[in-house]
């Protein structure tokens, strides 16, 4: 059934006159089209499109009538059209549209008002928006991308997104989170936005943008409390257990239990129901229970000390982060963003201990975020650092001497592999490890590798590091690569071949070599027939400055020795000396007396 009337001229409310009119109505009993819902359908269908139980209709707007209003001015005020007036009477069942009683109560449906869109302010990883219902999904989100009224957004596990609304209220969604735009309104064509977002899961940082307009609505809603903005940053959170808590950094917020829960808790538990309602200030925060009652409000913690954290981090697997314990703390909440209004987060973390580790970053600028959340899952007030990530080019790799070895100052050089697209090397030599007291800085080297001839003999650490040339001709030094520990020694001296004295005793107990030699070194020597070292008859090791053996047949030969030092530096081989070894049993002549074989007799 549907009632046609015909309203001429104009109607306002009692207080002014109104000339007499002919109505010509139109409006369906059942909403449909641009037709109102009649009375027993006091909240808008759309707006429970997606929703579940937990979460009510969105609210209509209750207009308290002025002296001087009309139809068709709260029409146009609220739906930006006038045309909708004929509507408001039905709905409002106006039975004399000339006269608007003042004081009495309009009720505007939040349908009527202009609808607005959140746009996507930034992305990353996989988000998702779960359409409404006559409405295409999006499985995958873009910057630049709208998102009407009544769109769910998902967000995965290691994902981030932030939207941004009518009025430039920033909403950022935390990994893993689900909300649903359940509002996204405007009243009238230049009004105040009506925000109101459904939060189902995971957490939501908001930063809104003041507004001097007194009927701006921005509700934050979960299936426990309500929060409601008077302030411009806060954060809101639903645990797995169904725990909401809200924390605000600047401004305030109103946080309302959910009635029925609450009612639900007092009656199962014989106690009073909290109260219903708390207004939080700047640095507080409040827990509202999974049974919907209302927690004490708290100061929030202070914010982590961040003064320790790095300022330049150089590894390119590995972003290892750590910060003093805070008391009071039982969880720390890390985010990395790309900017410092943490719009555009990239990492984020949740842990036990005061240390977050995340993959490696490309180089560039970013902004940490830290906060200690307390044992009622409040998180508190955040300590922001920016962190630069360089990493390119990649340093050198080391080649000599290994970790911790030992180089001699005149002979040896540091050495390190090359680096593709690094024109240049720059290589370190101090004698701490931070590096304050260098001794050698070689910073445009064309090969990776440099001599420590002016270096004294002692233990130092040493670094290196990829130099490139950027397309405008500046250099561009990359990071150091991990400081080594060297030892830097002087090599013995090679021995002299005069000082190596031979004992002979005709055999009885062969041949005995023996010189003058530091207690601490050890020795090579070598033993050669016809001077060639090239396949020695001997080459061993000795531990102590002399060398004996009676397996020598009677001849002249060839012996060097080479000293190594403690530290493992050693000389160069002594330059040749010769030795005889004589026969066991000699003649007249000195000759050595043979067997019928021709082998030199031995003493029995």
């Amino acid at each position: 059934m549907s009632l046609r009337v015909r309203l001429s001229g104009s109607i306002r409310a009692a207080s002014g006159s109104a000339a007499p009119c002919a109505i010509w109505l139109a409006a369906a009993c059942i909403a449909g089209g641009s037709a109102i819902a009649g009375p027993a359908d006091a909240a808008d269908p759309s707006s429970r499109a997606g929703s579940e139980a937990a979460f009510p209709p969105v609210t209509d707007i209750h207009h308290t009538i002025q002296p001087g209003d009309t139809l068709m001015a709260l029409s146009r005020r609220y739906a930006g059209d006038g045309r909708a007036w004929p509507a408001l009477g039905v709905l409002n069942q106006v039975r004399d549209p000339r006269r608007l009683r003042p004081g009495s109560v309009l009720r505007i449906p939040s349908r009527l008002l202009p609808a607005e869109t959140a746009i996507v302010e930034f992305v990353q990883g996989p988000v998702a928006a779960v359409p409404a219902p006559g409405q295409a999904g999006k499985p995958a989100l873009t910057v630049g991308e709208p998102l009407p009224e009544g769109a769910r957004v998902q967000v995965g596990p290691e994902a981030f997104v932030t939207l941004r609304l009518a009025d430039g209220s920033l909403i950022r969604l935390r990994a893993d989170s689900d909300v649903q735009l359940q509002q996204l309104r405007r009243r009238g064509r230049a009004g105040s936005v009506q925000s109101v977002l459904d939060l189902r899961r995971g957490g939501v940082e908001s930063s809104v943008t003041p507004q001097a307009q007194p009927d701006r609505r921005f509700d934050i809603r979960t299936p426990t409390a309500t929060t409601s903005v008077r302030g411009t940053r806060f954060t809101v959170d639903l645990a797995g257990s169904g725990q909401a808590t809200t924390s605000v950094d600047q401004g305030s917020v109103l946080v309302r239990a959910a009635a029925e829960s609450g009612a639900r808790h007092a009656a199962r538990s014989n106690q009073p129901a909290a109260a219903p309602a708390v207004m939080l200030a700047g640095d507080q925060g409040v827990a509202v229970s999974a049974g919907g009652q209302l927690g004490t409000v708290r100061p929030l913690l202070p914010a982590p000390d961040a003064t320790s954290l790095p300022a330049i981090w150089h590894d390119a697997d590995l972003l290892s982060l750590s910060v003093p314990a805070l008391a009071g703390a039982a969880v720390y909440q890390w985010q990395l963003a790309n900017d410092a209004d943490f719009a555009q987060v990239v990492r984020s973390q949740r842990s036990s201990s005061p240390e977050a580790r995340w993959p490696g970053l490309p180089d560039g600028r970013y902004y940490l975020s830290i906060r200690g959340v307390d044992e009622a899952g409040i998180p508190g007030r955040a300590a922001t650092q920016s962190i630069t990530v360089k990493t390119q080019p990649a340093p050198p790799l080391y080649q000599f001497p290994p970790p911790g070895g030992t180089i001699d100052r005149a002979q040896g050089e540091l050495r390190c592999t090359g680096v593709a697209g690094a024109g240049f090397y720059r290589i370190q030599l101090a004698s701490d490890r931070a590096f304050q007291r260098l001794l050698v800085d070689e910073e445009r080297l064309s090969a990776c590798r440099t001599a420590l001839v002016q270096v004294p003999p002692g233990s130092y650490f040493w670094r290196a590091a990829s130099v490139r040339q950027l397309p405008d001709g500046s250099l561009d030094d990359g990071p150091f690569a991990k400081a080594q520990a060297v030892v830097v020694g002087e090599s013995p001296a090679t021995p002299d071949a005069a000082s190596v004295h031979t004992d002979e005793d005709h055999g009885v107990d062969g041949v005995r070599l023996y010189w003058a030699a530091d207690p601490r070194q050890t020795f090579q020597l070598q033993i050669a027939a016809q001077g060639d070292f090239s396949q020695p008859l001997v080459d061993t090791h000795l531990a102590q400055p002399s060398w004996s053996s009676q397996e020598l047949a009677p001849g002249d030969y060839q012996v060097r020795i080479k000293v190594i030092d403690p530290s493992g530096l050693q000389s160069q081989f002594s330059s040749a000396r010769t030795f005889r070894v004589r026969p066991a049993i000699e003649s007249g002549a000195g000759l050595p007396v043979t067997s019928s074989d021709g082998q030199p007799l031995t003493r029995p």
